[in-house]
């Protein structure tokens, strides 16, 4: 089972993955207006690879955004993967 985290404040914040009670895995993001963010940097640790916990931040993020009326902007290569293989996460890109 895999726990999604969400640390925010005015100007950061980022979706920390925790699986095994440990942390899986870090997605990073900045805020650039009150509706837009910009995921910035994607890591999964060794371990964790290949069980999807990239695209669950990925999708937490998606909820995040639709939730709040939001966009987003995925500046990480990984996320901006992710937007592009996932034709239902794309309401939210700008």
């Amino acid at each position: 089972m895999i726990e999604i985290i969400q640390h925010n404040d005015d100007k950061k914040g980022s979706f920390e993955a925790i699986a095994d009670s440990k942390r899986a895995g870090l997605m990073t993001y900045t805020w650039t207006s009150d509706d837009k963010l910009m995921i910035d940097h994607t890591e999964v640790d060794p371990a964790f690879g290949g069980k999807g916990i990239g695209k669950e931040m990925v999708r937490a993020a998606v909820e995040f955004a639709r939730d709040r009326n939001i966009r987003i902007i995925p500046l990480c290569p990984f996320a901006k993967a992710v937007f592009g293989k996932n034709p239902d996460f794309q309401d939210v890109l700008i």
